[in-house]
């Protein structure tokens, strides 16, 4: 079975590109020189000169030791949080950036809900010069205030979101109007597989230098270039579909993807889309998405602005419902406990989202033999607010 993206833009039943009239230029504009484009050697050479000098990557593939012993396992941990910026987002802007150039646009919109996309996109258009203005839920503004912070001293101008839930659906919305009032001179920086094709194969490509990396990691520090189990959290999911890229048709690689549960899937505050959610269209695609039966969205809930979304990328949702990843829920509280036992076994402080993933290690079962790795797509400086308040109840 294929697991990347068809001439149509669709992952089995899902994808596609969904959208109004308005956008259709920008749309195929897109479609018709994407592949071209991040082909050409100019932007390749330009690209991974910027991975290595500005970002700062290969990010390291590291043996945790102590997690081996506890889990029974041999774990690794992707250090995606140790990139400029503190997350994987900045792989993906950094390509997105070249792009709009090539394209010639000089205005940037973007989205966010952890604030990590938003400050990687405020980073890359500071770099290049470019006006940048980012879409963020007037809830996450509050609960991702140093984010936010960095946004603006970039020189971004965030915008709030004040309708819905104030979280990254109703941001995304807002900058897909933007976009529509603003077709010619802008760009639109997506910050995860999601939304119209051909963005979630776009972002997907731009973040295989994971999967890329930690083949040729593996093979250095195991003598093979594969691992038995990849352990990613999924919101719209850019960090898993890069980490996944190079074993989608490796059948020997378990993919575990690990979604937000927040208070609990049947307490009606969760964003456990695999489990609660249908097919639907959700910003430009076709995927499973957290929705009334007649087709309202219901508002999704979770600790981890992150993963605060009603739906997941196409791609999730063909690999998730053809049986190819398993997904996983994890709660707020297992999150934060596992954060903790993170932060004080390894003095690791990872990002609320890729707490998530940690957790899964209690949920899923493997073999003592068997080589695990965590993709720790980013570092928890955003979340010590959150993590200040468990201390305090603790």
């Amino acid at each position: 079975m294929p697991y990347v993206v068809d001439e149509k833009g669709f992952y089995g039943d899902f994808g596609g590109a969904f959208i109004p009239e308005m956008l259709h230029a920008n749309i195929e504009q897109l479609k018709e020189n994407y592949v071209s484009i991040i082909a050409e050697p100019s932007f390749q050479q330009e690209m991974q000169c910027l991975l290595k000098d500005y970002v700062g990557r290969p990010t390291p593939l590291y043996f945790s030791k102590k997690l081996s012993q506890t889990y029974r396992a041999k774990i690794y941990l992707k250090r995606e949080d140790l990139n400029h910026t503190g997350a994987h987002k900045i792989n993906n802007t950094i390509g997105q950036i070249l792009l709009a150039q090539r394209l010639g646009k000089d205005r940037i919109i973007a989205e966010t809900g952890a604030g990590q996309h938003g400050v990687a996109t405020a980073t890359v258009c500071a770099l290049m010069g470019l006006e940048c203005i980012v879409y963020m839920g007037e809830v996450d503004i509050a609960r991702q205030a140093p984010n936010v912070s960095r946004m603006k001293m970039l020189g971004a101008t965030v915008v709030p979101a004040t309708s819905g839930s104030k979280t990254l659906k109703d941001a995304t919305n807002e900058a897909i109007r933007d976009w529509i009032n603003n077709p010619h001179n802008t760009h639109y920086i997506i910050g995860s597989v999601v939304g119209p094709h051909p963005y979630p194969d776009m972002v997907a490509r731009f973040q295989a230098v994971i999967s890329e990396e930690m083949e040729w990691q593996l093979k250095e520090q195991t003598g093979r270039s594969y691992p038995d189990l990849i352990f990613a959290c999924v919101g719209g999911g850019s960090n898993a579909a890069g980490a996944y890229y190079q074993y989608l048709d490796n059948e020997q690689v378990r993919l575990i993807a690990i979604e937000a549960a927040g208070l609990g899937i049947d307490s009606g505050e969760s964003a456990a889309t695999s489990v609660l959610g249908s097919k639907g269209i959700i910003h430009g695609s076709r995927t499973l998405l957290m929705q009334t039966d007649d087709g309202q969205i219901i508002e999704p809930y979770s600790l981890s602005a992150g993963l605060d979304y009603p739906g997941i990328g196409p791609q999730h949702a063909h690999l998730i419902s053809s049986g190819r990843a398993e997904a996983v829920s994890v709660t707020d509280e297992e999150a934060l406990d596992a954060a903790f036992a993170l932060a004080r076994m390894e003095g690791i402080i990872p990002a609320l989202e890729s707490a998530h993933a940690f957790a899964a290690l209690d949920k899923v079962a493997f073999g003592q033999d068997d080589v695990i790795v965590m993709n720790l797509s980013g570092r928890g400086d955003k979340d010590l607010r959150t993590y200040i308040e468990k201390l305090e109840r603790i």
